[in-house]
């Protein structure tokens, strides 16, 4: 019985290394934007200040949260790995079709760096 997160789906990754890594990511981009917006906060002194801010924390926040529907978006996918295993008794590997919405995910993952730093 071989496990579905241990298929290698493009140099040499496994699928549970992929998950590793976007959540690994995800955690340490959490961090990097809380410091950011902690750095910014002291900055807005009067009502003048936040136009020019508030934009700065907001974008911090949306990237924040496309890190937080990648996670999603991969579970997803090992619920359904999940799923496929328990009722064809594990021995089930990804479709064709599930390979492909996993690569357009790590794809769309691999898109979306912030662009501010």
């Amino acid at each position: 019985m071989s496990n579905p997160l241990d298929q290698i789906l493009f140099d040499g990754k496994s699928s549970s290394d992929v998950f590793k890594e976007i959540y690994t990511n995800s955690k340490k981009k959490d961090k990097q934007i809380n410091a950011l917006i902690a750095e910014l906060k002291p900055l807005i002194q009067n009502i003048g200040d936040a136009p020019v801010v508030v934009p700065l924390i907001k974008e911090y926040l949306e990237v924040s949260v496309k890190n937080d529907e990648h996670l999603i978006k991969m579970m997803a996918v090992i619920q359904r790995l999940s799923n496929s295993a328990a009722t064809n008794g594990g021995d089930s590997l990804l479709t064709d079709e599930e390979m492909k919405q996993l690569q357009e995910i790590a794809e769309e993952i691999a898109g979306d760096e912030p662009k501010t730093k």
